[in-house]
């Protein structure tokens, strides 16, 4: 797996209409931006998970000679955390994470050329809808891997998997929530329970993704805001969150993928196909929310599958 970037650095991001809030968003590059290829530009999850998990996508470039660019929003990983705005959920909205992308893109002059590519994973798929949406210029591809199509329906998934469940999980989890204990030792081994069912099936985890949870543990601000105390319990800003109207707007040719155990069941996807107008839909047989970490090769088939579609901006290109 290329883990080594071509080049890294900081961007400076002022957030629209906060003068007194000035940050910085962390960002890596693998490949060479001056080549003649789209960039794949990666949203991770979370929201607050930071970009490590999704370093086997940085394999693009050696594979199928597309520059990956990833980055960490603001509020997690190396870019500016805004400790100070927990809570306040008309600033922790879809609208500040559009903004950073936008700028990131500025900044990376991605929109010229060639234009660029975007894979956005879970909440990363949420940012990538919303992107997509307007239009911008330069999108060539959008991928949206184990994304939701609105919160309710995320939310009706999750409590799919949770039924699911030994019983004995479940009624910890039931006894806990009642008593709004999310820091117990029974209620973290329940969600260890989840999680291996469904969040990540690999033995033993992989180390980038215990970087993620790291990180939404170690500073709680943006996804305590945004979603709420427990995977299992959305209050936040994005509770009411839905993507449905603005499907039909994109019209970037668009791969959806989840896996057949995934916190993002069929319900969550099936939006997605039936409204944007160029879309194909793949669910991996034994994949969890985190197909492309999963083990028994399905990682490798996810960046097939992945590179394979973006590879086909080249023939669209040639059509007359």
């Amino acid at each position: 797996m290329a883990k080594i970037p071509t080049s890294e650095g900081q961007i400076p991001f002022q957030i629209p209409g906060e003068n007194n809030i000035s940050c910085s968003t962390y960002y890596k590059v693998f490949g060479d931006l001056a080549r003649d290829a789209p960039a794949v530009v990666i949203l991770h999850g979370g929201p607050g998970g930071g970009h490590e998990y999704l370093l086997s996508f940085a394999e693009l470039w050696p594979r199928y000679g597309l520059p990956v660019v990833l980055y960490d929003q603001i509020g997690c990983g190396a870019s500016t955390h805004l400790p100070q705005m927990e809570g306040n959920k008309g600033f922790w909205q879809e609208s500040l994470f559009v903004a950073e992308l936008d700028n990131l893109l500025d900044h990376l002059k991605l929109r010229e050329g060639p234009g660029f590519h975007l894979l956005g994973q879970s909440w990363g798929g949420i940012l990538g809808v919303a992107f997509a949406a307007s239009r911008p210029r330069g999108l060539r591809r959008l991928v949206l891997a184990s994304a939701l199509a609105s919160m309710e329906l995320s939310v009706q998934s999750i409590q799919l998997c949770r039924s699911e469940l030994p019983m004995n999980s479940q009624r910890v989890l039931d006894r806990c929530e009642q008593e709004a204990d999310y820091e117990s030792q029974a209620y973290k081994e329940a969600l260890t329970v989840f999680h291996k069912m469904f969040v990540c099936r690999a033995e033993p985890v992989p180390a980038e993704l215990m970087l993620a949870f790291q990180h939404l543990s170690d500073d709680r601000t943006v996804y305590g805001t945004m979603y709420g105390p427990s995977v299992f319990k959305c209050t936040g800003s994005l509770r009411s969150w839905s993507s449905i109207p603005c499907l039909p707007q994109i019209t970037a040719p668009t791969l959806v993928y989840n896996g057949e155990y995934d916190t993002s069941r069929d319900i969550s996807q099936e939006p997605f196909f039936d409204h944007i107008p160029r879309v194909r839909w793949i669910t991996f047989q034994g994949g969890s929310h985190m197909c492309h970490l999963d083990a028994g090769g399905l990682g490798e088939r996810v960046l097939k599958v992945v590179g394979e579609f973006l590879m086909q901006h080249k023939a669209v290109a040639l059509q007359p």
